[in-house]
């Protein structure tokens, strides 16, 4: 990048903070305190996409500027740098610098290129479905932490290490946040958001509510974002496109790799038992309520500073590992969630929703349309569980206001909650940290919002007018 159009680029970033704090409609944004959260946002969405300084740095501008602008309590932007998922990207990413350091990556890389094969249309679907199938039943986070490292090693191992000059890489990195934030939809289980959800339909309706009801509800919605999603990511993928070498170099290099060592056996079982911990909290958080999937993570990364080599040497070290650890990765998703905290904690949040529901909506196709596309914007700016808890009381409230059994438009607004495309926030910030630009999370993610809206809006309206059951949680 050129000197002078670094500077303009970080001279238009503060300038969006400016216009937003000063120019953004006072009919809608009340005061300048959630007039400057927008801004911040608007501010660190641009450095993002435009790199005038590290992604990092970036991601500290809302302790910076709310310190000088005070939007909200200034524990709480800070508690964001330290909170249980951050400590779950610590973990997770030591494991998988212990998995660097043994060899295990490349073993797994070699072995799923040998089963998979390297046409690139079956790599994307593979790792999409997979990643969609495992949120369903799991945190979000838990899920994309696991599964891009592993991704990562095998794109290093095929020769597209550097996923920012990799149209493969990038693909594919992308495409797992996108199938983790597709599958968290799947089941109630699949995020907090969900929970929150659930907790609303229990309050208005009076009953209990079913899990399995909600598989029944939104399966069209997941068929369509399932199928819609591959076809977009596929668009331009040549048959002929695949990753170097081919499937029967890969199982040659696999079965010439010699016996697994002592380092690779720890990494391996160590990494499995925090994913295997992490998925199965259910069978024993009453037993042990303080183990959450962030400490089973950072458990096993601290014991994996114990593995030792056949001649009983330390095998990890810090020196070595604190050098391999993508701290961008973690400071951006920090970065993201504190955001996040300025929207919700100013009242920008609330102002956004108190201006959809004064649009004098009715409940026809159009209201379906506003509410998908105002909580999937805000899901963008914010996180999932932050949007569900602004977005759903909101509807709640316009919906009764107009008349309406307010059931089906919480699922609708649901819909949205979980889908976010376009800026390095929430899950979407871990690809970002192992190299994917944010220029092309942005590029690809504004196109694949347009359609999901106009999918999810249509397959709403059609549920909605012919499909009675929509209207309950039974």
């Amino acid at each position: 990048m050129k000197r002078s159009t670094k500077w303009i680029h970080l001279l238009i970033g503060p300038a969006l903070f400016f216009l937003c704090r000063f120019l953004l409609p006072a009919s809608v944004f009340t005061d300048a305190v959630s007039r400057s959260a927008i801004g911040t946002v608007a501010w660190m969405a641009y450095w993002w996409v435009t790199r005038p300084v590290d992604l990092a740095v970036t991601a500290f501008l809302p302790i910076a500027v709310n310190a000088i602008f005070p939007m909200t309590g200034m524990s709480t932007v800070i508690a964001n740098y330290s909170s249980e998922t951050i400590l779950l990207l610590l973990g997770s990413s030591i494991l998988a610098v212990s998995m660097e350091i043994t060899g295990l990556d490349k073993r797994i890389a070699a072995r799923f290129l040998g089963l998979i094969g390297e046409k690139l249309r079956l790599q994307l679907i593979f790792w999409f479905i997979l990643s969609a199938l495992l949120s369903a039943i799991l945190p979000n986070a838990v899920v994309c932490a696991t599964i891009t490292p592993i991704a990562v090693s095998m794109l290093k191992f095929a020769g597209e290490g550097d996923v920012s000059s990799s149209r493969i890489g990038s693909k594919l990195l992308l495409y797992i946040a996108y199938g983790v934030g597709i599958g968290g939809l799947f089941s109630p289980l699949g995020g907090a958001m969900n929970l929150v959800t659930v907790d609303y339909l229990q309050q208005v309706t009076g009953q209990e509510f079913m899990y399995g009801v909600w598989v029944v509800r939104f399966l069209p919605f997941m068929l369509v974002l399932l199928i819609s999603n591959i076809v977009f990511m596929l668009r331009d993928v040549k048959k002929t496109d695949a990753l170097s070498g081919s499937r029967q170099y890969f199982i040659e290099e696999y079965q010439k790799m010699p016996p697994m060592s002592r380092g690779e056996w720890g990494s391996l079982i160590l990494f499995a038992v925090a994913t295997l911990l992490s998925f199965t909290r259910e069978l024993y958080k009453d037993l042990i309520p303080g183990l959450k999937p962030a400490y089973v993570f950072i458990i096993c990364a601290i014991l994996s500073f114990l593995i030792t080599d056949k001649d009983h040497q330390r095998v990890i070290r810090w020196k070595e590992v604190q050098g391999k650890i993508v701290w961008e990765l973690i400071f951006v998703f920090a970065g993201g969630l504190a955001a996040g905290s300025l929207i919700n904690g100013s009242g920008a949040a609330e102002a956004i929703g108190s201006f959809v529901a004064g649009l004098g909506l009715t409940g026809d196709i159009f209201t379906i349309l506003m509410i998908v596309a105002v909580t999937l914007i805000l899901s963008d700016v914010t996180s999932n569980t932050a949007t569900a808890s602004v977005a759903i009381p909101i509807v709640i409230s316009i919906v009764k206001g107009i008349g309406l059994d307010p059931v089906p438009w919480i699922y609708i607004a649901t819909i949205g909650v979980n889908l976010s495309y376009m800026l390095p926030t929430s899950i979407r910030a871990i690809p970002v940290g192992y190299g994917l630009e944010p220029k092309y999370m942005l590029k690809e993610g504004w196109k694949m919002s347009i359609m999901v809206i106009i999918l999810m809006t249509g397959v709403a309206w059609l549920l909605l007018t012919y499909w009675p059951a929509f209207s309950t949680i039974l």
